[in-house]
């Protein structure tokens, strides 16, 4: 074994130039040895260190781990390598997997090695039960020359309540810096679809992630071109209004104690990324469009603890969100405080919409968003028997729906839409991965009320199994 990874090793290595003026620090090979170039190159390079720095025992087999910290020191040299080269470290990296792992190299430099494309996923299968609304949203349009009325009540039930979703992820590490990432998602299909198999995909699989991610300065700036996940306020906020799909640029820089983010795009999904929507024209006429917005964001945060406290974090964040369609830009303005103790975790977050909640007299105010959610535990997917419980509550002016009362947005939130518009609202859940990388997970809504009128909404039972890979 030792002759076939030394010689497949030294076929990797561009180093010949340095060889000439290499010596030999191995005293059991002749300068006449078919050997002696491969070994002197590979010495040379610190790859191979031999018995007692003085013999090469070329004779001897080695350990599958001597393997692998030739492999590992083989790695490093990844970026002189050609293609083919690169080929033939992945493949001897792949068969000393687990030796890397036992002797600390993990990886990054397994996962970000050049060349290297990694496949990760997760399927969802969810159920939701949902009661009606308290009355009715009505909606009177004008459809071929008829008047006609659209009622909802944004009831789920039966085999409305069950969907599955899967998603697939290709992670290619071009160089040491620069990563590409494409992703195709299906939509939540529901198990109410009567379409054969081979019709119910048409479409409804669809580019979800197409994106590049260049890491510079030092490894503290990052800039993401292309199609990526942008939750509004950072991933340690609520996601309220948004976190999904978005097409755009994001410049961040980040440090230990503080990250600076900004961006700017297109939202992909909900009313506000094209999804028709019912909105009145100055005519008080119905009419079934899209509200499509781009934003220009930027975010601020701090991060502070330590022992209990670590991971601590606080944060501000602004948009200004501007509808193609002949709208007023709405500005943002946002706050969150994150505080962990221990297997605690507190989250506040508060969010301000201008002029965006519409008044019956005509005039407008600004929107308003409170949350509060306290956690005990963590549920890992990598952890067996580990869990988390947690309560929340929500208080959402009424300035965030269509006139048919469908939420505007793509929260990041495990609420359906007519829970997170005009509403004060508590919620419960727990996740419990009931094994490697499959969890499950139940969420509760509890005491929801509607602040302006008397359309109470429905309560929501949600619960799903999530796998990973």
């Amino acid at each position: 074994m030792k002759s076939k990874v030394v010689a497949a090793l030294a076929a990797t290595m561009a180093i010949g130039a340095t060889c000439a003026f290499a010596a030999n620090p191995f005293v059991d090979v002749p300068s006449d040895s078919w050997a002696y170039k491969s070994v002197v190159e590979l010495a040379d390079a610190g790859i191979i260190q031999g018995v007692d720095g003085q013999y090469f025992q070329g004779n001897r087999n080695i350990t599958r781990y001597e393997a692998a910290e030739m492999v590992a020191k083989a790695m490093a040299h990844m970026d002189k390598a050609s293609v083919e080269q690169r080929a033939l470290i992945n493949k001897l990296a792949d068969e000393y997997a687990d030796e890397l792992n036992n002797l600390g190299v993990r990886v990054s430099a397994l996962e970000n090695r050049v060349g290297n494309v990694k496949l990760t996923g997760d399927a969802r299968v969810r159920y939701i039960n949902q009661g009606g609304d308290d009355q009715k949203s009505e909606v009177h349009y004008t459809k071929d020359g008829e008047i006609k009325t659209k009622t909802t009540d944004h009831k789920v039930k039966n085999d409305d309540s069950w969907t599955y979703r899967v998603r697939i992820r290709a992670n290619a590490q071009v160089n040491d810096r620069t990563k590409v990432v494409y992703g195709v998602s299906t939509n939540n299909v529901s198990f109410a679809d009567n379409s054969t198999a081979s019709n119910s995909d048409n479409d409804n699989i669809f580019t979800d992630r197409a994106y590049v991610d260049y890491n510079f300065g030092g490894n503290n700036w990052d800039l993401m071109v292309g199609r990526y996940e942008y939750d509004m306020g950072g991933g340690r906020a609520y996601g309220f209004l948004y976190g999904d799909n978005f097409d755009g640029a994001q410049l961040k820089y980040s440090n230990d104690k503080f990250a600076a983010t900004a961006g700017y795009g297109k939202f992909k999904e909900g009313i506000i990324g094209g999804k028709a929507g019912w909105f009145q024209d100055d005519n008080d006429a119905w009419h079934n469009d899209s509200m499509v917005s781009k934003t220009a964001y930027g975010e601020l945060e701090g991060f502070f603890g330590g022992g209990r406290a670590a991971g601590s974090a606080i944060g501000v964040y602004y948009n200004n969100i501007m509808p193609e369609a002949d709208a007023d830009n709405t500005d943002v303005w946002g706050a969150y405080g994150s505080l962990n103790l221990g297997k605690w975790n507190l989250l506040a977050n508060y969010e301000n919409y201008s002029d965006l909640k519409q008044n019956d007299n005509g005039s407008t105010d600004d929107a308003e968003v409170w949350i509060g959610k306290l956690k005990y535990g963590a549920a890992n997917f990598a952890t067996p028997k580990s869990w988390d419980a947690w309560v929340e509550y929500l208080n959402a002016d009424n300035a965030f729906a269509d006139g048919d009362g469908n939420f505007v947005g793509s929260t990041l939130s495990w609420r359906n839409g007519n829970l997170l518009n005009n509403v004060k609202s508590w919620g419960v859940g727990v996740d419990y991965t009931f094994a490697k990388n499959a969890q499950f997970q139940v969420m509760q809504s509890f005491a929801s009320s509607a602040k302006d009128g008397n359309n109470d909404p429905g309560e929501e039972t949600r619960a799903q199994f999530v796998f990973v890979f």
